[in-house]
């Protein structure tokens, strides 16, 4: 953060976008799965958040965004750690709105629900197919209607909105 404000003068958007999957049952899930997942899915962007905060505050301006799962609203079976890491997000995100909505920086959540990407493309053929034809929108979201979702939340036009998750899920959570 340090080079950012230096190069820059200030910090003005913090997008975090981490995650991984490490799956599994809760009675077979390993300490390290568990770990692992909560480590990088929640206190890597904990530790962010906090070294972006000064210089935001100091700034007077600042837009903090966090990628969630709708799997941290609503839980998913053989992803307790996933689950808890996205839920623990959103749960972050919320308090640090009210730290620093004073200062003029806004903190959301945006919590993608069924999209296209890496990681669900490593999900078998049959699986992907049964999700889509459940979801109401019929199709898997894409990355760019969710970085259009982020894009909106550190415009100035969302001002006013601090502490929120904004779910880009096809209607799953609907």
């Amino acid at each position: 953060m340090d080079g950012v404000v230096e190069t820059h003068g200030r910090l003005d958007i913090l997008v975090n976008n981490a995650g991984i999957t490490r799956d599994g049952l809760l009675l077979r899930m390993s300490d390290d799965d568990y770990d692992t997942v909560m480590h990088l899915n929640l206190r890597s962007v904990f530790r962010m958040c906090r070294a972006a905060a000064r210089p935001m505050m100091r700034g007077r301006f600042g837009r903090i965004i966090n990628i969630s799962s709708v799997v941290g609203l609503w839980g998913n079976s053989g992803q307790a750690n996933y689950a808890a890491a996205k839920a623990g997000l959103i749960g972050l995100t919320r308090s640090i709105g009210k730290e620093l909505g004073a200062k003029g920086v806004t903190a959301n959540v945006v919590a993608p629900g069924f999209v296209e990407t890496d990681m669900t493309a490593q999900l078998p053929p049959d699986l992907l197919a049964e999700a889509v034809k459940r979801l109401p929108a019929r199709r898997a979201g894409t990355v760019d209607e969710i970085a259009h979702a982020v894009a909106f939340l550190a415009d100035d036009e969302a001002a006013y909105i601090t502490g929120q998750v904004l779910c880009v899920d096809g209607g799953w959570m609907g």
